[in-house]
């Protein structure tokens, strides 16, 4: 598996540009944090504020820098603005694994703009990171994120993988090969 990165990659698909976070996204990802539905299903508490939303930034830039973790801000090819997030992380690099995440602010949910990232971070997994494997662990809960997975050829697993994931209710893990 290819871990040789030192930036993010910029992707790009029809709509969005996939790119490194920076401090303009500072605002939008405290309003991310903040959201409880999306909180809920990721097992994360409500307590952002614009601070904590700057150090998590600072936070994802040094564990990319460390070749931990991969996190592309969605925006918009309009106007580059932050609409949701996809990393990639939990490498396993002897087994071939990796992890996706992601996470949309609500009022661009529901329009596709998910789906087109994911499939421009799957693909770039699968070729550039030559990884054979992709773990994604929502909660069953989340029934437009499971739905997601599905329609992207995700396939449930009863095998718990690498996951590190706490409090998530009725967490489940879903996978996707490489062909």
């Amino acid at each position: 598996m290819n871990l040789n990165f030192t930036n993010i990659p910029i992707l790009t698909t029809e709509r969005l540009v996939l790119r490194g976070l920076s401090e303009q996204d500072t605002e939008p990802i405290h309003q991310l944090q903040s959201d409880p539905v999306v909180n809920a299903f990721v097992g994360r508490d409500n307590s952002s504020t614009l601070e904590k939303a700057k150090a998590y930034i600072v936070r994802i830039n040094n564990l990319i820098q460390q070749k931990e973790c991969l996190y592309w801000a969605i925006s918009s090819k309009n106007d580059n603005k932050f609409i949701g997030s996809v990393c990639l992380w939990n490498f396993d690099p002897e087994n071939e694994i990796v992890e996706i995440g992601y996470e949309m602010l609500s009022e661009f949910q529901g329009n596709g703009f998910m789906s087109e990232a994911l499939k421009a971070v799957i693909e770039f997994t699968f070729n550039t990171m030559e990884a054979k494997i992709i773990t994604a662990f929502p909660s069953s809960d989340n029934s437009t994120s499971v739905n997601l997975l599905k329609k992207l050829h995700f396939t449930f697993e009863n095998k718990p993988y690498n996951n590190k994931h706490e409090n998530i209710k009725n967490i489940t893990t879903y996978v996707l090969r490489s062909r």
